[in-house]
């Protein structure tokens, strides 16, 4: 398969997965050009791989872990001043979901976004992650019962208290 195949079938899954990781769609689309940037430069020895794609997603990764790092520092600095109108408005459902996703810890929400926005199987998830099929699973349900809090959703609190309990 050539760069251009691979890019093509791999492009639209890529963007949602950066999107689930951060929130923010032109920070999504950021970290996915900058992904095949690296995998471009890259391509000989990477398309020997047996998943390119988990290289990429890797690289997204890391990339959006490096700009949760920043954004404690730019926060401080936007504070003193007035933020960006947004072209369109999201829906406050979205406004609601996106903000209980950056709430979760980084580990879950990239199981969330790796099983929910690519559809990813929990063993995949397990093998990409380095954790074990049951660490997956938990972190799915915890990020299920921490967003059904987060959205109010009132059998969630039953949920969460059982989260809870077994921490």
């Amino acid at each position: 398969m050539d760069f251009d195949d691979f890019y093509r079938d791999t492009a639209r899954r890529l963007a949602r997965y950066a999107y689930g990781l951060t929130g923010d769609p032109v920070e999504a689309q950021d970290l996915v050009q900058e992904a095949y940037a690296r995998a471009w430069q890259r391509w000989r020895r990477l398309s020997g791989y047996d998943d390119p794609e988990a290289w990429l997603r890797l690289v997204v990764n890391r990339l959006s872990a490096d700009r949760w790092r920043r954004l404690g520092i730019r926060r401080a600095r936007a504070a003193a001043e007035p933020p960006l109108p947004s072209v369109s408005p999201p829906s406050e459902d979205v406004v609601l979901l996106v903000q209980a996703m950056r709430d979760l810890p980084e580990k879950v929400r990239r199981a969330m976004a790796l099983h929910y926005l690519l559809d990813r199987s929990i063993a995949d998830i397990a093998t990409e992650t380095g954790a074990a099929p049951n660490t997956v699973k938990s972190w799915l349900f915890r990020g299920r019962t921490l967003l059904a809090a987060a959205l109010d959703d009132p059998s969630a609190k039953q949920k969460e208290e059982v989260a809870r309990r077994a921490r």
